[in-house]
């Protein structure tokens, strides 16, 4: 069993004491360590779903939101996909070591540029409990100490994570301190955490649209901004009529709740006689309320007005914001004025189009005939993600190992000195 330092500030000198022990640990050394903490996980499933259904209970009393309860959500098959990503994580390649550039000298200094832990890194989330699991996985993996402010909407699912991952830490023989969160301290514990220059290296907020604002305004530790997603999906002219409609259901359906999810269809004026009587239908049968412009409402009577707002909306539920643009320059228009900058599609048979659209659309993803749900580190192979990062410093799109290391220069001589 381990112990929970008494205040943010030792809790933050002990993540950063356990950060050098986690940074010298080999690779088969970190992968052994995170299967014994997917083990531990596994083992405590009941013990999780238990303490989740407290914080259900509760956010479900606050009124909270179906949004943010089916992301509040475990049940025993998402404890199952946490440890599952867990291991995933530990059998990927290590991030540490790697050589990124390499030269020598005209006087024979030998120069390597490699890559290295951050050191500790914070995450600041709402009623997301996978997230604790995700960025500890991630940081352990790469060398990193964690420290975690999870919201109180999560609490008894969060406190419980970690203290078995803590436990799980302490009991293969690593500094359980490696592991911390500032969540009993509550928002003074989330300011804390925001201006712990010098112990903390960098800062990852992922939730709300205001959650992410007030940490990249407030903070003093370097932020890694994951944005909003006001996410389009533009149906061209030469667009397959089963591809848009199973691309635009899949994209908002299957998960209305994330950030990866569509907000706003955008269709060519010369393919909406053609595509939305079947794709609003569609729509409506899935229970998705569509806010459409004028042309999206002489389709079908069960579209309702959209309003200036509706364009600019992170619905983030069965709700869908539809128009009709005159052609791809409107398409473009419309996505660089209302974008987040998340993730964009298009669906079309027009390679020149495709081209344009992925040359001209400023997002952290930008993808062709396919659903913007694939914007997500374990659909892109990363085992699980920090984030998705709309920010254009250091990281952008999916987080994963790679991006939580720095880098730093080894020099190797033979008593070179400069003239």
């Amino acid at each position: 069993m381990t112990v929970i330092a008494a205040s943010v500030d030792e809790r933050l000198r002990l993540a950063k004491d356990a950060a050098r022990e986690i940074a010298l640990l080999d690779s088969a050394r970190k992968s052994a360590l995170l299967m014994g903490v997917a083990g531990a996980i596994d083992a405590a499933s009941a013990e999780i779903v238990a303490a989740n259904a407290d914080d259900l209970e509760r956010g479900r009393a606050d009124a909270i939101g179906e949004s943010l309860l089916d992301r509040l959500r475990l049940d025993p098959g998402r404890v199952a996909a946490l440890a599952a990503a867990v291991r995933e994580v530990a059998e990927l390649p290590d991030p540490v070591g790697r050589v990124l550039d390499t030269r020598v000298l005209p006087n024979g200094l030998s120069l390597q540029k490699v890559a290295v832990p951050f050191g500790v890194v914070g995450s600041i989330y709402e009623a997301r409990p996978n997230v604790t699991v995700d960025i500890a996985s991630l940081a352990l993996r790469s060398g990193n100490a964690v420290v975690l402010r999870g919201g109180s909407a999560a609490r008894s699912s969060n406190a419980t994570l970690v203290r078995v991952m803590r436990d799980a830490l302490s009991a293969q023989g690593v500094s359980a301190e490696a592991i911390q969160s500032v969540d009993d301290f509550g928002r003074d514990g989330a300011r804390a955490l925001m201006n712990a220059r010098g112990l903390v290296d960098v800062l990852v907020p992922r939730g709300s649209a205001a959650l992410i604002e007030t940490v990249v305004t407030e903070s003093t530790v370097p932020v890694i901004e994951t944005g909003a997603g006001v996410v389009h999906v533009f149906l061209d002219a030469t667009a397959r009529d089963d591809w848009a409609r199973d691309i635009v259901l899949n994209a908002k359906v299957q998960r209305p709740s994330v950030c990866n999810a569509v907000e706003t269809v955008l269709v060519h004026r010369d393919a909406a006689d053609r595509l939305l009587p079947e794709l609003l239908a569609s729509l409506s049968d899935a229970g998705v309320t569509v806010h459409g412009d004028d042309a999206t409402r002489a389709h079908d009577g069960r579209v309702v007005a959209a309003t200036a707002d509706d364009w600019a909306r992170e619905y983030g539920t069965l709700d869908l914001a539809v128009r009709v643009v005159d052609d791809l320059d409107d398409a473009l228009a419309h996505i660089r004025r209302y974008s987040t900058q998340h993730t964009e599609s298009i669906v079309t048979a027009d390679q020149s189009a495709a081209d344009r659209f992925l040359a001209e659309v400023d997002s952290a993803v930008v993808l062709v005939n396919a659903s913007t749900r694939f914007t997500d580190g374990g659909e892109f192979g990363f085992g699980a993600e920090v984030g998705i990062s709309t920010q254009k410093l250091h990281a952008r799109g999916p987080m994963g190992l790679a991006e939580l290391t720095s880098t730093k220069w080894l020099g190797r001589g033979d008593g070179q000195v400069r003239a």
